[in-house]
């Protein structure tokens, strides 16, 4: 259960960083015109897959589930709170979106969860 949180995670970003960064119209209503465009979506698909790297560290190396806990919580949450802007801002999003940004904040509480229950023990 100490894991749960990273293994959910790196298991959802890998494929998720790489439909982003290859195929981001094959799961969302997005057209990429230009290669500044593409270079954007390529950066962001670095950045998931750079950090499922550091969340597998963590689950294999004991000495690294604490960082890899802390930011696997600020990933997930800055994801939500951004998602959570947008909504107010530029409105409802498709369906995949907002069950992702309910997806992001149960990681990201159940991260803090976690994280303190560890931090008692």
């Amino acid at each position: 259960m100490k894991n749960l949180h990273l293994i959910i995670s790196v298991l959802i970003v890998i494929p998720v960083g790489c439909i982003y960064g290859f195929q981001p119209n094959l799961l969302f209503d997005v057209n990429l015109n230009t290669t500044d465009e593409a270079n954007i979506f390529k950066a962001i698909m670095g950045l998931y897959l750079s950090f499922a790297v550091l969340w597998s560290l963590g689950i294999l190396n004991p000495s690294l589930w604490k960082v890899a806990t802390v930011s696997n919580i600020i990933f997930m949450l800055g994801l939500a709170f951004g998602r959570i802007i947008s909504l107010f801002c530029d409105g409802f999003p498709s369906h995949v979106f907002i069950i992702g940004t309910i997806g992001e904040m149960i990681l990201g509480f159940y991260g803090c969860y976690i994280l303190q229950r560890e931090k008692e023990m």
